[in-house]
């Protein structure tokens, strides 16, 4: 769709941007992907930053939301870019994009009152944003994507003018020419015949900016693939971009986390991790940080962030032998036929449908997955037939697109569309991989749409509900999505809620335990349960820190 071109770097230039780098990001995904080979052979670089600008993208749509009239200012909607970026950061790559994205911030929301900036705003925003990213980096190498950053800063600030179309031009030919000499700057990339994979990106997000300003796409990048080393589509020999040069082998796992904490304690960080690891990136400021590094010791990282202050949002992932740092080829892993991919609230439920054979995706309160995340872990279950368990009412339309990105990767996606983890359950259960996958997926459907669902949980806030009006504190008691009773008892909640579900008739009921429950509440509601009603079995699971209190599933 043609782009209306932007004068001035305003609130819906960012929003346009945000929407252009997204779609850019998501046509060179797969390229990106498969040039990746610096320094750990992951293959992610592009699905990383993809998820990092689909983060960002959706956290200035949600301030554009919340303006019922008139539009953001500059400041709110770079502000709103550069924290969707850092919270949504994956991988190297993404980490040092967001850090480039906050750099530009940082000038773009110096006024808060201003309207717009014009080209020497922007010029200086880039010079910024080069620069703090590469203070991010532990030990900076050059032919990576800070290389491509300071060379496009230095192209904008070379150019004469005002005007925001031609400083982006200059930033992004800027860009393209020292991606295209990468290679001679770093043997890994020589030896591949490819050019720096996250630089790749970067260009593919300065391009996007060329066209928001101008309405015209800038050009494809020549000869970034020019070949995969010892690779296939199927199994790129890559690896995640990366500023630091860890050489030969290398750390066995990837730790990212966020991080609530004061400078002066991730300062001291940063020493502590440096001194356990490498590809160390910090980013972030005024209390949050976003912190990736590899090393041998997780357990050690965590800690380490830990005693500087809040950790959450913890991913750690096992590069594994003959994979990620393995020198040599690797052989293709076959397909399996059929895997089936659930969102799921919270670590409890996680371990329990990934002991049923499931790829799990975890969704902490208030932190529901982007289309991307459930995209890559389709992608990561590796099936040529995929079943996916949203397991919320509202990732509906979440869901819907990363299945249609995955048929278009020639997948076959299902998408039954569970509106509770309780439904997910019922849905495996009666999963079974060898019968015909539409037989499949018409009975795991049925078991889940036989499944009632209700939840207790906790009001945030006073708010109308469809049972009344609710205060702060009180005890919600949820049926099928609707408030059905309030109180101020967890157990006498869930007992009301159990007692209405079960007048309509059940055979099981399964309860999922929040890690905030009553001790006393599972032996309760089974007592409830087997004196009351006949021929009726419960099962209880722990769901870990899930958000709500209780979940409830009555088949």
């Amino acid at each position: 769709m043609a782009q209306v071109p932007q004068t001035f770097f305003d609130a819906l230039a960012v929003r346009t941007w945000c929407g252009l780098a997204l779609e850019s990001l998501g046509r060179a995904r797969e390229e990106i992907d498969a040039i990746n080979v610096y320094p750990v052979a992951d293959g992610d670089t592009g699905t990383n930053l993809y998820l990092t600008v689909e983060s960002a993208a959706a956290a200035v749509e949600a301030v554009f939301t919340a303006y019922d009239v008139g539009k953001p200012t500059l400041a709110d909607a770079v502000r709103a870019m550069a924290h969707g970026a850092l919270i949504g950061a994956r991988g190297n790559s993404g980490t040092i994009l967001a850090q480039l994205l906050r750099g530009m911030a940082q000038v773009l929301a110096a006024e808060r009152e201003t309207a717009h900036t014009d080209g020497t705003g922007l010029r200086l925003a880039l010079r910024t944003a080069a620069d703090s990213a590469r203070q991010a980096v532990a030990h900076p190498v050059e032919g990576t994507v800070l290389t491509v950053a300071s060379a496009a800063a230095e192209a904008a600030g070379a150019a004469t003018g005002d005007d925001c179309g031609a400083i982006a031009r200059a930033a992004f030919d800027g860009a393209r020419a020292a991606l295209a000499a990468t290679p001679g700057q770093l043997a890994a990339l020589e030896r591949a015949g490819v050019v720096d994979a996250g630089g790749r990106g970067l260009v593919a997000v300065l391009g996007a900016l060329v066209e928001t300003f101008t309405g015209e796409a800038a050009p494809v990048v020549a000869g970034a693939a020019a070949r995969v080393r010892a690779g296939t589509e199927d199994d790129p020999a890559g690896a995640e971009d990366c500023a630091d040069d860890p050489g030969e082998g290398g750390p066995a796992f990837e730790v990212i986390y966020l991080l609530e904490a004061e400078d002066a304690a991730v300062a001291r960080l940063r020493d502590r991790l440096d001194a356990l690891g490498d590809s160390l990136v910090v980013v972030g400021g005024d209390g949050l940080w976003n912190v990736h590094v590899h090393v041998d010791d997780a357990g050690a990282a965590v800690e380490a962030g830990v005693e500087a202050g809040r950790p959450y949002r913890i991913r750690i992932t096992h590069f594994g032998a003959g994979d990620a740092h393995s020198t040599g080829e690797r052989t293709p892993r076959e397909r399996v036929q059929r895997a089936v991919v659930a969102v799921v609230p919270g670590e409890g439920l996680a371990g329990l449908y990934g002991e049923a054979g499931a790829t799990t995706v975890l969704a902490r309160p208030g932190e529901p997955p982007a289309s991307g995340e459930l995209v890559q872990a389709v992608r990561r279950a590796h099936a040529r037939e995929v079943v996916l368990l949203p397991n919320d009412a509202d990732l509906r339309h979440t869901a819907a697109a990363a299945a249609e990105q995955a048929r278009a990767e020639g997948i076959r996606v299902a998408l039954i569309p569970t509106r509770s983890a309780v439904q997910g359950i019922a849905a495996l259960a009666v999963h079974e991989p060898e019968r015909r996958f539409d037989e499949d997926v018409v009975s795991m459907t049925s078991a889940a749409g036989a499944t009632r669902h209700a939840e207790v949980a906790v009001a945030e806030h006073r708010s109308w509900t469809s049972a009344g009006i609710c205060q702060a504190g009180d005890v919600l008691g949820l049926i099928d999505g609707d408030v059905a009773v309030i109180g101020a008892d967890v157990t006498a909640v869930a007992e009301t809620v159990l007692d209405r579900m079960l007048a309509a008739g059940g055979e099981l009921v399964t309860l999922v335990l929040g890690d905030d429950a009553p001790e006393t509440i599972a032996g309760h509601l089974e007592t409830r349960v087997r004196e009351t009603y006949l021929a009726v079995d419960t099962v209880m699971y722990r769901g870990g820190r899930q958000g709500a209190l209780l979940l409830i599933g009555v088949e």
